[in-house]
């Protein structure tokens, strides 16, 4: 992130290796260098060659190259110091644009950023729940609008789409009140397939929660651990894992999958962390209480519910929240777990204090209770995450 001056030794830690002076290794250390420009912002060619262990001719056969592709650009002159003032290198926001297509229960989201994270053009649709035909025609007329209105010189730029969805979609109709058999055609779609039929780019997928994990590790503006738990409170809740400065999707992509997680509710009923701590069950109190529930989805930074059909949720969810968060640190010792959501930034910054509260009450021998934060991205981190899919498969370390 910008304005931080990190240490060096730390920094080389963080991407696992230092750099290689090897000439087959140029596009590793490319990505080296835009990887450590995108954490720590505007940084002198010497500085770069401290940071990577590569050689003062090596980080400017680089810096020409990536200046040449237009990825990066020189910065103002550093002046007052002793010597010829350095010129510091940073990304260059047009340098390459990306796609974001988050699919979700209740809505669909695409999302164009640029390369350091900027929303250039973004586009939605809500249903009563998705389908595969509703979703291509949405991608198609959303993305060609996008396109359309970039200057010619810009569209070659795009470099991919990503789609962050739940996976397994299909198996959720029973818990959002849908007919199993209006959501079948997505257990043998291949959206990823499809969406990459139409467009001359590459096409990624990934889980939205942790997508969204992925936005706030490449676009978020806090200064973060080399290892975290994120939690997306969403129709449903989801989560991500982040090890040694990356995101940790395990063996099978489902890695950080919290929704499942075994808790006990207010009955002392084991059920699953979707079923109390989801926006579902807040949008199932507002129902009962007053049918219309369009206040939680029409305008997710200004909700206008009743305070009590809130507390009742939260009442229930926080100690849920707080569960999970143990389990999880008694398996990896995580230093700090990230809450975000779509939710009005007020209630986030509550269910941050309320989780921490709780895990102060709780049994913690033998544990260290994490450090307790909000994201940095908020209501659109599966969408900027789903567009930090390609940026990061093309142009930054794994």
């Amino acid at each position: 992130m910008a304005g931080i001056e990190p240490d060096h030794t730390e920094i080389a830690t963080e991407f696992g290796s230092s750099g290689s002076n090897q000439s087959g290794m140029r596009a590793h250390n490319e990505r080296l260098v835009l990887t450590i420009l995108r954490r720590h912002g505007a940084l002198p060619k010497a500085k770069i060659a401290r940071i990577t262990g590569l050689s003062a001719q090596t980080v400017s056969v680089i810096m020409r190259a990536l200046e040449a592709d237009g990825l990066i650009v020189r910065g103002e002159k550093l002046r007052g110091k002793i010597g010829q003032p350095s010129v510091p290198m940073q990304l260059n926001p047009e340098g390459a644009l990306f796609l974001g297509l988050k699919v979700g229960r209740r809505s669909a989201e695409l999302t164009l950023v640029d390369f350091v994270g900027q929303v250039r053009a973004h586009d939605s649709r809500t249903y009563r729940f998705p389908t595969p035909a509703e979703t291509l025609a949405f991608v198609q007329s959303a993305t060609a609008g996008m396109l359309d209105e970039l200057p010619g010189d810009l569209r070659h730029r795009v470099s991919g789409m990503g789609i962050a969805i739940p996976y397994f979609l299909w198996e959720w109709a029973e818990t959002i009140g849908i007919d199993p058999r209006e959501m079948a055609t997505w257990k043998d779609f291949d959206l990823r397939a499809e969406v990459e039929k139409m467009f001359d780019f590459p096409v990624y997928l990934g889980n939205d929660a942790t997508s969204a994990c992925g936005a706030e590790l490449v676009f978020g503006t806090s200064d973060l651990p080399p290892d975290f738990l994120y939690f997306y409170i969403g129709y449903f809740v989801g989560g991500g894992i982040v090890l040694n400065g990356a995101v940790y999707e395990g063996s099978r992509g489902n890695a950080g999958a919290i929704g499942p997680f075994p808790v006990i509710d207010s009955r002392g009923v084991t059920r699953q962390l979707v079923d109390v701590a989801s926006l579902i069950g807040l949008e199932r109190r507002q129902a009962e209480a007053h049918g219309d529930v369009s206040a939680l989805w029409d305008s997710p930074d200004t909700w206008n519910i009743n305070r009590d059909i809130v507390d009742d949720w939260l009442n229930e969810a926080i100690p849920a929240l707080a569960t999970t968060v143990l389990g999880t640190v008694s398996i990896i010792d995580f230093p700090r777990v990230i809450v975000d959501g779509q939710l009005p930034e007020p209630l986030r910054a509550e269910i941050v204090a309320r989780i921490d509260k709780e895990l102060q009450q709780r049994n913690l021998s033998g544990l260290t209770a994490p450090e307790i934060s909000q994201g940095t991205i908020g209501r659109r981190a599966r969408s900027l995450g789903a567009a930090s899919l390609p940026l990061a498969r093309k142009f930054m370390l794994e």
